[in-house]
């Protein structure tokens, strides 16, 4: 027999774990020696465990943080580093490639043909080119969509296993019991909580084969929901990838999300309510050059805030997504657009105030001064949350996070939500889409 080629497999808790399962899982000619971890705050230092990583591992895989990538190689004698995890610029994957060959190792990007699980029912999936486009709003519209043409949908939702692994191979979300259930962070919860209140069901977990053979006992079509910018972990019979005019360029300079526009059906330019026309222009010039053949929507994502008397002419703190933030780059979200459409008479930085985990934030991330993310991967960086909020001098807090924050702390001070959605600006031109795929009469 030959010797199994010794794998590291780069990731951050998502990606990693699913080619790891599709590819390496059972599999003798390799043996991988570890996961890496970085992006997500404390997911290093934890073993994927025996029960999800096969016979071939009775103890489990290491999980080790990502800056011991050129021990690792060398300890181990690494033949091959596999890249697995998404929203990273060209760049930075390029500088890790050249890591691993200056030591020794090749350095492989696995294709979605590779890794992607076929269903029995049609697939729909929906993918962006960076985190916080708008994938979550674009699914909860296809759902009413879906629903409204007859159809039994239920959405499957990209990893963010940050628990224990073995208890989150296959989680079904369908009341808000099940949140608290299943021990759900913020961002877990900024996902869950809204389909939940649309009325249908979402999966999630760590073992994707095993989530969709129980998502297909009860659809009759499955909306796959990315994360990130990643591809799609399953077949579909339609890929809809969201662009960003917020942030033009990227579409091209990112990855995956360059990939997701390369294999797109549909793209739809998402925000263009927020953006320039000359930034709108701009990413469906560069969409179409890199797929012509993608049909390309444009669509606005209208904000709305819930008690608008309660942040006219008063100091507001605007709490967002975190991710869109954080390696999202991003500088405000829907929180900063409904707060100024409200007539806040100032947005509060709270970075002055930050309390622990929410002051590394922003020494990580300064793109996010100003704003608060928020970051609640565990417990104690939901504690920091809550206590920067307090600190901070503001008379009103704006939430631009999907979720009722108060369902996870304690805020004092007036609280009001500001919600999103999206608009097509021709409408009827993604059910026709979605119709097209189905095989269903227009």
């Amino acid at each position: 027999m030959s010797t199994p080629r010794t794998v590291v497999i780069l990731g951050a808790a998502g990606r990693d774990f699913h080619d790891f399962n599709t590819v390496f899982r059972d599999n003798p000619d390799y043996h991988v020696v570890a996961f890496t971890a970085t992006q997500i705050p404390d997911i290093e230092g934890r073993t994927y465990p025996p029960e999800l990583a096969g016979s071939l591992y009775p103890q489990g895989i290491p999980i080790v943080e990502e800056a011991r990538l050129t021990d690792l190689i060398r300890e181990h004698e690494v033949d091959e580093v596999v890249f697995a995890y998404s929203d990273v610029p060209h760049e930075r994957v390029m500088h890790l490639a050249s890591q691993a060959i200056a030591a020794g190792a090749d350095f492989t990007l696995l294709s979605g043909a590779h890794t992607m699980v076929a269903s029995s029912k049609p697939v729909i999936a929906v993918t962006a080119v960076r985190t916080g486009v708008g994938k979550s709003q674009t699914t909860r519209y296809l759902m009413h969509v879906l629903k409204g043409l007859g159809k039994r949908v239920v959405a499957v939702r990209h990893p963010m296993p940050y628990g224990d692994l073995a208890k989150q191979a296959c989680q079904r979300f369908a009341e808000y019991a099940d949140l608290d259930r299943h021990e759900c962070t913020i961002e877990e919860r900024e996902e869950y909580e809204p389909v939940i209140d649309s009325g249908f069901v979402i999966y999630a977990g760590v073992d994707y084969e095993q989530i969709l053979r129980e998502a297909e006992k009860e659809a009759d079509v499955i909306l796959w929901d990315g994360g990130n910018n990643d591809l799609p972990f399953y077949k579909s019979d339609l890929h809809i990838v969201l662009a960003d005019p917020l942030r033009p360029g990227d579409e091209a300079t990112y990855h995956p999300g360059e990939a997701n526009v390369r294999m797109a059906d549909v793209i739809v330019v998402a925000k263009c309510d927020s953006a320039s026309q000359e930034a709108i222009d701009a990413v469906v010039a560069s969409v179409h050059t890199l797929n012509p053949s993608a049909e390309i929507l444009l669509a606005d994502s209208p904000v709305t805030v819930e008690e608008p008397a309660l942040v006219a002419g008063r100091r507001a703190v605007v709490i967002e997504d975190g991710p869109t933030l954080t390696h999202g780059s991003m500088s405000f979200g829907a929180g900063v657009v409904g707060a100024r459409a409200a007539g806040a008479a100032e947005i509060v930085d709270p970075s002055p105030y930050a309390v622990g985990s929410l002051a590394a934030t922003y020494a990580k991330y300064p793109n996010a001064t100003g704003i608060l993310p928020a970051m609640g991967y565990g417990e104690a960086q939901t504690r920091d949350l809550e206590a920067t909020i307090e600190a901070t001098p503001c008379d009103v807090v704006v939430s631009g996070t999907p979720i009722d924050i108060t369902r996870v702390l304690a805020v004092s001070k007036p609280l009001t939500r500001a919600r999103y959605e999206l608009r097509e600006r021709e409408p009827g031109r993604l059910e026709a889409a979605v119709r097209r795929a189905l095989g269903v009469p227009g």
